[in-house]
This record gives structure tokens, sequence and C-alpha cells, in this order.
């Protein structure tokens, strides 16, 4: 069983070194055949060096891609290493190294994605109102799609298959709840594992809590839209087409009771409805095919 331990890192060789040491004094601790795996994401800094030193293998972007494409390097690469389980994890030392083997157990037991959950029981450390609200939303909306209970749906501490590693994520903001999406919908086994997450530095990613909640709800939008979009559009058609059809109905029964033509604007208003519903419903069938 092959393990490999991935983290992204862009300008973190201050922080890595200490996360390095944690993981390798609690994997020594353990008999799992084991690597750790540096993607430096176009660091300005001595990243590569430092995690080159603590026996990291290093492979690097030659610029800054950002999360989404480094956390798809790291996938290729751990494809390429022939990894059998691989856990992707922070270079700021957000999360405690000790959770790893629990989640490796996990997997072997079965499981195909274990998250680290920083959220259960309630706990939301020093998130900011609009981050825990955000956070409780998403953690509803992905438990109500995928029917299993989760609580931390943004979590990038997790532990996964071969398999999951596989799957073509398309979104640019967050991979981390477009995989635990496309893994759902796949009819993969997800679970969480708890976690007690540490504080860190501001997120490099968004500039406040607003744009991290409309960014991360474009993205919800995305996912629904771009997985299933027969149902997506079905349902936006649904929107013009049902208006449409009362309209009509409407205009039907005063033609037939008083014989009325008129109201030239509700015809038109009733047929702008009923073509937009039905080219909306027609998006959704090509779109489905061309998905499949």
């Amino acid at each position: 069983m092959k393990v490999i331990i991935t983290i992204p890192a862009y300008n973190e060789e201050y922080t890595l070194p200490s996360v390095l040491k944690e993981i390798k004094e609690v994997m020594g601790k353990t008999k799992y055949n084991y690597k750790i795996l540096v993607v430096n994401d176009g660091s300005q800094d001595r990243t590569s060096e430092v995690a080159k030193k603590h026996g990291a293998i290093v492979v690097e972007n030659k610029r800054n891609l950002g999360l989404v494409e480094t956390f798809k390097r790291e996938m290729k690469e751990c494809i390429k290493l022939k990894a059998d389980i691989i856990v992707h994890t922070d270079a700021d030392g957000q999360y405690p190294a000790e959770g790893i083997p629990v989640m490796i157990r996990k997997v072997e037991e079965g499981s195909d994605l274990v998250l680290g959950s920083r959220f259960g029981r309630g706990r939301y450390g020093n998130l900011s109102l609009m981050k825990k609200i955000g956070n409780i939303a998403f953690a509803k909306v992905f438990s109500n799609l995928l029917k299993i209970k989760l609580n931390d749906t943004t979590t990038g501490f997790r532990a996964f298959n071969s398999e999951v590693a596989k799957i073509e994520l398309i979104n640019s903001f967050t991979y981390t709840q477009e995989q635990i999406i496309r893994a759902g919908k796949a009819g993969m086994k997800i679970t969480e594992v708890p976690i007690t997450a540490r504080k860190t530095r501001k997120s490099k990613l968004f500039k406040n809590s607003f744009d991290y909640a409309v960014k991360a709800w474009l993205n919800i939008f995305r996912i629904y839209r771009d997985y299933d979009p027969l149902k997506f559009f079905g349902k936006l058609a649904l929107v013009f087409f049902l208006p449409g059809v009362l309209l009509g109905a409407y205009l039907a029964i005063l033609y037939i009771i008083r014989g009325f033509i008129g109201h030239i604007g509700l015809i038109i208003l009733t047929v702008l409805l009923l073509t937009m519903g039905l080219q909306i419903g027609l998006f959704g069938f090509l779109a489905d095919m061309l998905r499949k």
C-alpha cells in the first residue's frame, strides 16, 4: 500500500519545515510506505529548497497557477507515482498531522474519500460570522444533494484512493466542493473524521468573507449546471414555461367564455415565456447529451 502525502506550497519557506517535520514524526510511528510530495506553485522564496532538505519530492510550476491548477498537478504526479492512497494537506500548519493515519485507515476500511472535518459537533473555532454561516449552509446543501451527513465541505485536509484522484475537475475557484460532489454522484463512499484545526494566517484565496461567499456559491451553481444539466436546465425551463401555460390558459378561457380576443401584450408575453421555456429545456437536453 503506497501512500503519497501531497502539499501545495506558495511562498511557504517559514511554515513548511515544521509541517514536514511533524508529518515525518507521525508517519514514522506507523508501518505505512509513504512519500511526501510538494508542488511548488511558482514560489519566489526558498520553498523548494527547504522541501528538498526535509526529504520531500518536489515538482515545480514555472509560475504561480493558483490552488486549483496546482491541485490538478498534484493528482497527476500522484498517479505517476502509483499512489494507492493520497493524503492532501496544507503547507501552513493548519491541519494536524496526527489525523493522517486516522484518515488512511478509513480509506483502507473502504471509504473512497475521507474529509478532515473542522466543524463537527458545532466547533467553528475562529471563523468569522459570515464564514460560519457559509459553512453551515454549504454543509446542508451538500448533505441534501448527496444524501449523506457532512459538516465540512471546504476542508483541504482529506485522504482518498486513486479513483478519486482521477476525477476530472473543471471549476476554477475551489477543488474541495467539486471533488465531493463528483465523488458522491459517482456513488463513491464519503466519510468524515473530526480534527482540531489550528489558527493560521489569513487566506490567500480570497479577499474577505463576502468574496469567499460569492465565489463559493457561484462554484456550486456551476457544478449543478455542469454535472446534471438536464435537471438544472429543466427546472429553469419550468420557471418560464409554467407561467406561459397559465397565461395561455387564461387567454383561452377568455376566448371560450366571452369570445374575447385582445390583450395583445399578454399574448406576446405568453409566446415569449413558452418559447424561452422550450429553448432552455432544449439546452438542457443538448448539454446532457454532450456530457454523456
